[in-house]
Parts: structure tokens; sequence; C-alpha cells
């Protein structure tokens, strides 16, 4: 029986696209027998046809147009690396809306404009992948989607920001500034020139809402949700943590209460038990820990960003859709179906959201400055339940770091306004969340 030809269009050739162009041509060959299929590479969109990249790709492939590629007839799959959501939206909407199958790794793209780019799919009959948009190599969404799909979770947490947690390695391994972390990071090509994507949260931000979504058919809204980056985050807390038993990373939080049927999702800094599995996740690996009602806990760790890695995830996407293609069945839960159940999913209040809190205070060294300080937690019944207090000879100051008991993110920020007009409070606070399972 002859294979059928599926032909393939790849829109962009940055560090991603280079990455799955090598291995792509490299593996061809055992692609198509293990699938059954031949592949037509139809052409490669690239914004700048005379650029020098790491990767040669035939000129005669090598296109400007790359609606021409989606347009083609015989471009039956559309791989979707271009980043951004501009040019890359109208690509994939077109593309779906003529039933098209596209393959994306643009985590920006399905965060902000998921229900359009879910519409356009339904309304057209394209198919929509998106391994690579969540954890690099780590197959996150077909966990999620496939071999866990019985599971309700009311608690997915994560290191999804490579960026972030090999700067917050290398504060806590060799206390490194911030700044020289970051310069680090730079120099070994972990960070962007402009860095802020990653180190302001909203990389990890637009991971989590497509975490969230697929466990619970809703995409968050940003407005009701807590985004916080790593900037305010000082090697002096990462000291205290250690002190307090805890490892300083960077979460995505995804919960959920299956009585209330609400649900929160929040990306920050946070102390973690350092027994805890995710606070071994070091470097620009990332890790994923999923807590289902069926299979109990279970964590998936591995690299979460590079060309190799999020090359594994969109080939992995491939490989299902060329299966579909051949008449195989769907892989995974229907993201229609799920779009649709999570419609009746509410937003958690701030009275809702509770964890234990870390909090440090810059403190004019005066009489009664500790009675205000208490004061101002017990009008807000927020309970102190640790208190470390530093003194600095000759400069009249002190350093005041606090744990407290679980309480909820309103009651808290409540404390931090109060305690931040205080005349004694000399710098603004510190306020980091402590994770507790």
């Amino acid at each position: 029986m002859s294979r059928p030809t599926v032909g393939v269009a790849l829109l962009g050739l940055g560090t991603v696209g280079q990455g799955v162009w090598k291995h792509l041509t490299a593996q061809r060959g055992d692609l198509e027998a293990r699938l059954g299929v031949r592949l037509d590479i139809r052409g490669v969109a690239v914004r700048r046809r005379a650029r020098a990249r790491g990767v040669k790709v035939p000129s005669r492939l090598l296109t400007t147009d790359a609606r021409r590629l989606v347009d083609d007839p015989r471009s039956g799959v559309i791989i979707e690396l271009i980043g951004g959501v501009t040019v890359a939206r109208t690509l994939v909407l077109r593309a779906l809306r003529a039933g098209k199958t596209v393959i994306t790794a643009n985590k920006a793209l399905l965060c902000e404009h998921g229900p359009e780019v879910l519409a356009a799919a339904k309304a057209g009959g394209g198919r929509l992948f998106l391994e690579g948009s969540v954890g690099g190599g780590i197959p996150i969404v077909k966990t999620l989607r496939e071999g866990l799909v019985a599971n309700r979770f009311d608690l997915i947490v994560g290191i999804v920001n490579g960026t972030s947690n090999y700067i917050l390695t290398r504060m806590g391994e060799d206390g490194l500034s911030f700044d020289a972390a970051l310069e680090e990071a730079r120099r070994k090509g972990y960070a962007e020139a402009d860095p802020s994507l990653d180190v302001d949260g909203v990389d990890a931000w637009h991971k989590a809402a497509i975490l969230g979504f697929l466990a619970h058919g809703k995409w968050a809204p940003r407005s009701r949700a807590l985004v916080e980056g790593i900037r305010k985050v000082s090697p002096a807390d990462i000291g205290f943590a250690r002190k307090f038993g805890y490892t300083l990373k960077h979460l995505a939080v995804v919960r959920r209460d299956l009585r209330a049927g609400w649900m929160s999702v929040g990306v920050y800094p946070a102390l973690v038990p350092s027994g805890d599995i995710l606070a071994k996740v070091s470097g620009v690996n990332n890790g994923i820990t999923l807590r289902g009602d069926v299979v109990g806990v279970t964590t998936l760790a591995g690299p979460g960003a590079g060309a190799d890695a999020t090359a594994s995830a969109v080939l992995g996407d491939l490989a299902d859709a060329l299966l579909e293609i051949r008449g195989g069945a769907r892989p995974g839960a229907d993201l229609h179906a799920l779009a649709k159940a999570g419609r009746s999913v509410p937003m958690a209040p701030e009275e809702a959201i509770v964890s234990p809190f870390y909090l440090r205070l810059t403190l004019k060294d005066t009489h009664g400055v500790l009675a205000g300080i208490y004061r101002t937690f017990a009008r807000h019944k927020v309970s102190i339940a640790r208190v470390v207090q530093y003194e600095h000879p000759d400069t009249g100051t002190g350093t005041l770091t606090l744990s407290t008991y679980p309480g909820n993110e309103r009651d808290m920020a409540r404390v931090v306004a109060e305690l931040a007009r205080l005349r004694t409070v000399l710098e603004p606070p510190t306020l980091l969340r402590i994770f507790a399972p």
C-alpha cells in the first residue's frame, strides 16, 4: 500500500525553527518509516532570505511570503514558530479557518488569544497542537490531555521559566546579586538583551494560563491573577529562606477547589520546602508537579527551553498530526469540549487564596517599633509564626524577617500596605509566598 504524502510548511527560522529544521531533516527517513507517510516540505518562511543561520536550507524552499505557504493547497500541516501575537495570529487563524493542522509553540498567542484560536479551529475544522508552548522537552500537554486525562487536578505547580530559575540558582549557590546573575545568564545565552518577559514573570504567566486551560478549560484573565517576577528578590531573602528550611524558586501555580469549583492562577517567587522535588530543579531546567484525584502526586522535570528541547516537542506534535491525518484516532481530550466545560469555572476571590507568607522589613531602630508591627498584623487577623531580627550597628537600622501562618491574599495585602506607610519602615516591604502543597 502506498504511503500518503503530507505537505508541511515551516513558518519561522529563529532559534526554535532552526532546531526543528535540523532534527526534522536528520530524522526524516525514520519518521516517514515509523508513521507510514511521505513528507513534502513545501517551504520555510523567513523575514529575510539573506541572513546567516546555523542550518542550511535549500534556497528554493526559503520564502518571505508566509501567507503563500499557508494558502498552498498542498500544505496540510503548518508549523508556526514566528512568535509574537500579530503576524503569527493572522497566519494561525487563516490556517485553522482553512481546515489545516497547526502546530505552534507560541505561548503568548495562545494565552492572549486562546478563545479566538479555538473558535477558528472549530469554524474551519482545523486542528491545533501546542506541546511546545509549555515546558520545552517536558511532555506536559500530552500528559494532561492523554496520560492523566481521567484526573481532576486541585494543584499544578511548576518552574516553567529557565532564565529565572538559572538566575535564582546562581544567586543561591554563589551569592550573586540579581544583576550579576542576570549578566551571566546573558553571556551564556540564557537571557535576551531585554530580559523583561522572563524576569518580570510574563513568560511564566503565559505558560501558567495554558496549564490552567488544559486542566480546567478556563483561560484565566490576567486581571484576576497574581503575576510577579524576580527583580525584588535579594541574596538576603535567599539566605533567610535557607535558614528557614526553604529554597527560593519562581513558581507558576494553578489551584482548583474541587468542592467550591473556583480556580486560581498565579506566578511569583516563593519559598519552597528544601525537601520538595521542585527545590532541586536547578539551572535552566523546568519541573512541573501535578496532583490529581486519581494518580496522586507526580512530577515531570527536564530541559525547559532551547532549540533542541522545544524541537522535540514540536516534532512530537508533528508525529501525532501525521498519525491523525492517516486516519488514526484524534489524540487527547478535545480542546473544544474542554473550553465548553470551563465556561462555568469561576476565578477565586482574593480571600479564598491562602498561603503562609514571608516578609522582610528594613526598620528604624527605635523604641516601640516592633509593637507597631505586631499591632498591624493583629488588626488584620494575620498570625505571625516566626520572627528573626538583625541589628545593623552604628546605622540606627535593623532588618526584620518573619513568616506567617496561612492567611489570605486580601488580608496580607492590607498588612503590607499599612506597614509601608509607617515612618519606622524605611524601605518598601518585600513580601514572598511560602509554597504549601
